[in-house]
């Protein structure tokens, strides 16, 4: 696969200043605040979906949403990936009867996103015996926060880290808790990592969208820092899938499928 993907790293942060009030006196502060960008995705010529995000690895983004879409199965499918200097990702496929939907698809950063699939649609339970002890999930959930350099610098952007008990393989961010699972779902293609049976760990919210990712992925285990919703609880226990939230060094909250967490 051909790329024309440039360094777009550093601009993931901008410089800012703001007045600080702390301690009743106002202080002038330089500082650095994420990036937020308009990042739109065609295939086959095709504007197929428009993004509000992060600018940082915009062909994982692509080739994550496009594989969580199912518009592609892996890396194969792709004949070359170009990035625009409008951050506008050209994906050309190998196959040319592809039909994009009506509806240009318009994903918010931290809302969210629309997709092709019914999320009521059936999918098979994960059928996996990874497993887990809390310590092991709360020291990952710990180099994650460690890991999250944009978050570190400038604040404000959620990251997304794919795990097996023992370590952290991938870690992404981005202004969108959704475009954080479809950067890391490309990583993975890219880098050659299988995410099946891996450990899912994100810094935002649960929602069905997200576990729909993560069921694409095929990660048996769920944590964030932060609530699942009822939808996602619920698609949670259907497609065997374990969610741990509110997940901290001295406590957790395992709403579904509890004995993948093994307590001593």
């Amino acid at each position: 696969m051909a790329t024309g993907v440039r360094d777009v790293g550093k601009t993931a942060v901008s410089p800012t200043h703001y007045i600080s009030i702390a301690t009743g006196v106002p202080q002038p502060i330089e500082a650095e605040i994420v990036t937020e960008t308009q990042a739109c995705i065609s295939v086959n010529g095709f504007e197929l979906a428009i993004f509000m995000c992060s600018p940082n690895d915009l062909d994982k983004l692509a080739l994550g949403f496009l594989y969580n879409e199912n518009i592609i199965s892996s890396l194969a499918d792709v004949r070359s990936l170009h990035l625009s200097k409008s951050n506008c990702v050209d994906v050309w496929l190998h196959t040319a009867d592809f039909e994009p939907p009506k509806r240009l698809i318009v994903t918010a950063g931290c809302g969210g996103g629309v997709t092709f699939d019914d999320l009521s649609a059936q999918h098979a339970p994960l059928q996996t015996t990874a497993q887990a002890t809390p310590q092991q999930l709360a020291e990952l959930m710990r180099q994650m926060h460690l890991g999250a350099e944009l978050y570190q610098r400038a604040r404000g952007i959620h990251t997304a880290v794919l795990a097996t008990p023992e370590k952290v393989l991938l870690q992404v961010e981005d202004i969108g808790r959704h475009n954080c699972l479809d950067k890391l779902r490309g990583a993975a293609l890219v880098d050659g990592i299988a995410t099946e049976g891996c450990i899912l760990f994100s810094s935002g919210r649960i929602s069905s969208e997200m576990i729909n990712k993560a069921r694409r992925l095929g990660t048996p285990i769920v944590c964030s820092r932060t609530s699942p919703t009822s939808l996602s609880v619920a698609l949670a226990e259907a497609w065997n899938i374990t969610i741990v939230a509110y997940l901290r060094q001295d406590r957790m909250r395992i709403y579904t499928h509890p004995e993948r967490v093994l307590f001593e």
